[in-house]
């Protein structure tokens, strides 16, 4: 789960022994270190090549992922490429759904209203 260049040694050994003795995991960690990649490096246009590559693995678990994300893969790439997000939107929806379930069940809309517009 660590970034390959923080492991040590003798995990690096391991890591390599188990990878080759199973050429599913040895594929599997290949297409994650590559999506990490392109995350990290915002580099979306490598994406449908990626996906691509995990279509040609017999790896099912990657499969669903490829096809959830080909239902969306214009909004992927751009949220692997572009700099801007969500972020503070999110918050902001978060911060509301916590108050919203402190008070489930205690009081109306109103008052959920009124913590919501006096909430910082």
């Amino acid at each position: 789960m660590r970034h390959p260049e923080s492991l040590t040694g003798g995990e690096q050994l391991r890591l390599k022994a188990v990878l080759a003795h199973c050429p599913e995991l040895d594929a599997l960690t290949r297409h994650v270190r590559s999506f990490a990649r392109m995350l990290a490096e915002r580099e979306g246009e490598r994406l449908p090549k990626w996906l691509d590559a995990v279509r040609q693995d017999d790896l099912p678990t990657l499969h669903t992922l490829a096809a959830g994300i080909d239902r969306d893969r214009d909004a992927v790439i751009s949220g692997l490429t572009l700099p801007w997000n969500s972020g503070v939107v999110e918050e902001h929806v978060n911060r509301i759904k916590i108050l919203k379930r402190q008070m489930f069940g205690r009081a109306g809309f109103a008052l959920l209203r009124k913590r919501v517009l006096l909430a910082h």
